[in-house]
């Protein structure tokens, strides 16, 4: 199609874009929230514990770096020019990430090796994300960034959740596993990550052969590098007198950190607290996917009609009310509904907040705040995994280190709710 008002760069080049989400959402989905973490957890560390406090220091680690390097990477990106190259680096090492975790073996010996390729994988996935989003207005056009930020985020979804039922149907359920695969040393779960290399690859292809780039200006890397920096400068220091973008990356920066630990902790917590089996945490996994994308493509139309603030708060309060009746339950059934009603409401929260800080930022520094916005989902990232692990750890139950994910819900609420929005901000549909 050609391009239009509504799609500046034509529909083809909007939905290479869109199935990005649904190539790299498989990565966070697999490995770092349900199986390869769990795995991990449980079969490779001492101790289910253990495991879960090496697995949260490990993520912390990772959202400790991509508080450091997201903006400087993106202030870089705007001075630099083009987006694409950094977008392809930083995918390359998920991707080599992922394939490598096939090595960590069920034994105490490989913890190392699989929290360093964890962290090495969420790290460069959360990098990459800042030039994927940056393009989000120029693909989109103004009328429409709530929605394609939507269609995205339910094609992630969609990604994550195709890519685990065929771990589930073709690797965990079968008695013999195809490929030879041994279940003694469970080659059946190790083979999930890189399935999901080779997924990223794949899938992620049409976006750098049919998106067009904007051009370079002729800087050298150093240059760039160098001007990068004095721009993260000037942006951190104008960024306490810009009020409005600095409370609503203070709020994300709370309830993201909320929402990364319970995508870091869900399947642990599954296993660990309800004595769920992989064929278990692969249908939970599954089911929460489903509703999470039906959320995200439902909430969609809402965000450009109602506006990504009112979006947010809903989901919010929706979290809260849902996430303290999950800890309070017993019965592996009412997980299971619960987690499902969760799943509506993840989404619409994840895909708002992008759609409104698109909203928020001009042409030119597009790339910058996405590197502000990666910071603001970044900065408190340890402490949400350390305080869900350290609880863990010594309160010796799951439900009290959870517990910690329900605070983040509420006072990014708190933050949010009383902030007033510029008309560009609120919505386009009015």
């Amino acid at each position: 199609m050609p391009p239009t008002d509504k799609h500046p760069m034509g529909r083809k080049t909007l939905f290479s874009w869109c199935l990005f989400d649904w190539a790299n959402s498989a990565f966070p989905t697999i490995v770092v929230t349900f199986i390869t973490a769990t795995y991990v957890a449980n079969s490779v560390a001492p101790s289910v514990e253990v495991g879960t406090a090496a697995w949260g220091n490990a993520m912390a680690l990772s959202g400790l770096a991509v508080a450091i390097l997201g903006p400087l990477f993106g202030a870089i990106a705007d001075e630099g020019g083009p987006r694409k190259p950094w977008l392809a680096a930083l995918s390359a090492v998920t991707i080599l990430s992922g394939l490598s975790l096939w090595f960590v073996q069920p034994d105490p010996a490989y913890l190392f090796l699989a929290l360093a390729l964890a962290f090495l994988g969420s790290a460069s996935f959360e990098l990459g994300t800042v030039f994927y989003n940056a393009m989000l207005p120029e693909v989109a056009g103004q009328r429409m960034i709530g929605r394609v930020s939507g269609w995205a985020w339910a094609l992630g979804y969609g990604g994550g959740l195709s890519a685990l039922a065929l771990c589930l149907v073709v690797f965990v359920l079968p008695e013999t596993p195809p490929f030879g695969l041994d279940k003694e040393n469970a080659e059946e779960v190790r083979i999930a990550a890189p399935l999901v290399s080779l997924w990223f690859l794949v899938f992620a292809l049409p976006l750098f052969l049919t998106i067009r780039d904007r051009n370079s200006n002729g800087l050298s890397i150093g240059t760039a590098v160098i001007s990068g920096i004095k721009s993260l400068k000037v942006s951190l220091q104008r960024l306490p007198r810009r009020r409005v973008v600095a409370q609503f990356l203070l709020a994300r920066m709370l309830y993201t950190d909320g929402l990364n630990t319970l995508f870091a902790f869900g399947g642990i917590y599954a296993a660990g607290t309800f004595g769920m089996a992989f064929d278990e945490i692969l249908i939970f996994a599954i089911l929460i996917n489903v509703t999470s994308g039906l959320g995200a493509l439902l909430f969609a139309w809402i965000d450009d009609w109602a506006g990504p603030k009112p979006t947010i708060l809903l989901s919010l309060v929706a979290l809260l009310v849902l996430g303290t009746a999950i800890l309070l339950i017993e019965s592996k059934t009412a997980f299971y509904v619960l987690a499902a009603a969760i799943g509506l409401f993840i989404g619409p929260a994840q895909s708002a907040s992008r759609s409104l800080m698109a909203r928020l930022a001009e042409p030119q520094e597009r790339t910058e705040l996405f590197g502000l916005y990666a910071l603001s989902g970044r900065a408190t990232a340890f402490l949400g995994p350390l305080l869900v692990g350290w609880l863990t750890y010594f309160s010796g139950s799951q439900r009290i280190g959870m517990a910690a994910v329900i605070g983040f819900f509420l006072a990014g609420l708190l933050l949010l709710a009383p902030l007033k929005l510029p008309s560009q901000a609120r919505g386009a549909a009015r």
